[in-house]
């Protein structure tokens, strides 16, 4: 299902300034590899997020190959630091080897393993966590991330309408993982959350109290 009008995408797409010749190197990497990314229109998204909190300390739950945390290491300030966590060794070496020739190396911490065991076992709390791992997991990650996110702080998830499957009536597992952790985010009562009908739905969270 098409989320937003192919023209109108067309058209969001035609206004998005000249991007860093790594970002469209990935770009053109996962469109040959069919391997799924954020994409221009999030990552900028999230670019700014990281201005508008000043975020300084960023954890991302499942990192792919490192293209959503080029965007949030380009937006942190020098002495910022985005932990990523991805569990394919090969993945991590290909982050590895983008944010080193962009510069970025310095800002960003790539951990191999399992996203939510690595946050629960991380000592302090975020200014920004960024969730992007297996959708059936969302309700768990949602769970944990409220208690390491600092108050003011945002919890940003991508695949919020997941293609347009959480109007199924009867979801499979990993849709019911996006429809529970939809429900849960509006329903909390620490969380104020949105949902923007961004590529695939961006849920942004929120910590009020």
């Amino acid at each position: 299902m098409d989320l937003i009008h192919p023209d109108i995408n067309r058209y969001l797409d035609s206004l998005l300034p000249e991007r860093h010749p790594k970002l469209l190197e990935m770009e053109r990497f996962a469109k040959e590899r069919d391997f799924p990314i954020i994409e221009p229109q999030v990552g900028r998204v999230l670019y700014q997020y990281v201005k508008i909190t000043d975020a300084r300390r960023v954890f991302e739950m499942g990192s792919g190959f490192g293209y959503s945390a080029f965007w949030i290491a380009m937006a942190l300030p020098d002495h910022g630091k985005v932990t990523c966590t991805e569990a394919s060794q090969n993945n991590v070496d290909l982050a590895e080897d983008y944010l080193k020739v962009a510069g970025l190396l310095p800002k960003v911490e790539l951990k191999i393993g399992d996203a939510l065991k690595i946050l629960s076992k991380t000592e302090g709390l975020f200014d920004l966590i960024f969730c992007d791992v297996d959708k059936e997991f969302y309700p768990a990650a949602l769970e944990l991330a409220e208690t390491k996110l600092r108050v003011g702080g945002l919890l940003i998830t991508d695949n919020a309408l997941f293609h347009g499957r959480v109007l199924n009536a009867n979801p499979d597992a990993t849709t019911r993982g996006v429809v529970e952790y939809n429900r849960a985010a509006f329903g909390s009562d620490s969380l104020w959350t949105t949902i923007l009908p961004v590529r695939d739905g961006l849920a942004v969270s929120w910590k009020m109290r």
